[in-house]
């Protein structure tokens, strides 16, 4: 078994990339994220926790993430703010999927994608 380990582990740990995320969790939060988003650029992840297809779109955004960029990253578990998720929709005129990323400027929703499309989504544009 130890000849299995060593032909299919690394010896050294991993570093886990971190993102600044900010925690979205009230639905006051959203009326400031349409303020900000005059100045700089909001993007919100809508993350499913018990959801595979979620959890691996979550992981392919932030291993591919690598602006150091003027906007700001929410992250939202839908499953524990669920009104939060639905006054999302509604606020910035979006139907509901999850995994979602939205893209906010000017007080709107300029962008947005779900599933396997978020990886594709390229936010330098919107920046």
């Amino acid at each position: 078994m130890g000849l299995f380990k060593n032909m299919f582990s690394s010896s050294e740990p991993k570093e886990e990339k971190v993102l600044p995320w900010q925690a979205l969790t009230d639905v006051n939060q959203l009326n400031e994220i349409e303020k900000r988003s005059k100045t700089k650029t909001q993007v919100i992840f809508k993350h499913s926790t018990t959801c595979g297809i979620s959890r691996m779109a979550m992981k392919q955004f932030v291993s591919a993430y690598e602006l150091d960029a003027n906007l700001d990253l929410y992250y939202l578990d839908l499953l524990s703010y669920r009104d939060v998720s639905n006054e999302t929709g509604y606020k910035f005129q979006v139907i509901h999927q999850s995994p979602q990323l939205l893209v906010i400027k000017n007080g709107n929703a300029i962008a947005h994608a779900s599933h396997g499309g978020i990886s594709e989504l390229d936010l330098e544009k919107f920046v």
